[in-house]
């Protein structure tokens, strides 16, 4: 019996062993598992990563800086910069930042409703309206603005300074800009007929006609 406790003391302790550690890692595992498929609602992209130093007494200190688009990619977006000693972290400062940031888009059967020009330091970007099926016809910053914002059909042309920062912020600056018909006819004190064009009415009205058989559906 004495030998058969002895041999049976290890199995035991194994086994409990081998629970505790199951109880210890396996649940984390999980989580974090589950974590990392949690994925947001919103459309982000990053537009430019820099590496920028700090001299100090002992020397050099790097961090990084991270410009980002944030948008439901259906009429909001904002912009955000954030900086931190690691890139994701500098990433998620400015995913948070452009969060606060939010701000309605007008569009029309997913393009913009006149043309504009927008500025921004020495950034300068005109946008125009776009017919179904043209695509987005825009450069590497303007084009992760207007993507997010859900514009599909715009053409654009950067005419001021080639810094990535200078261009979204410029291109920001005319979204900004952008107004609905209906406020331009009523601020004027017109018909809508006389303020917009007849084929920007039709597409105005086919497309709230097709957000009603969506919300319908």
């Amino acid at each position: 019996m004495a030998a058969g406790q002895r041999s049976g003391a290890p199995q035991g302790a194994a086994t409990e062993n081998k629970d505790r550690n199951d109880r210890r890692g396996g649940g984390r595992r999980d989580d974090r598992r589950g974590g990392r498929e949690e994925k947001s609602a919103f459309v982000e992209k990053v537009v430019s990563i820099n590496r920028v130093s700090k001299v100090v007494k002992g020397g050099r200190r790097f961090s990084f800086t991270a410009l980002v688009v944030v948008g439901d990619g259906d009429g909001t977006v904002g912009v955000g910069y954030g900086k931190a000693k690691e890139v994701p972290a500098a990433i998620a400062k400015g995913v948070e930042e452009a969060k606060k940031s939010f701000f309605r888009v007008p569009r029309i059967q997913g393009t913009i409703p006149h043309p504009i020009q927008g500025e921004k330091a020495a950034g300068v970007v005109f946008l125009r309206p776009a017919s179904p099926g043209t695509g987005v016809i825009a450069g590497g910053p303007v084009r992760a603005v207007l993507e997010c914002a859900g514009i599909h059909d715009v053409l654009s042309k950067s005419l001021g300074s080639s810094n990535a920062i200078n261009i979204v912020h410029a291109t920001v600056a005319a979204l900004k800009g952008l107004e609905e018909p209906a406020a331009v006819a009523a601020r004027r004190g017109l018909p809508l007929e006389d303020v917009a064009p007849a084929a920007l009415l039709r597409a105005q009205a086919a497309g709230r006609a097709e957000s009603a058989a969506k919300a319908g559906a």
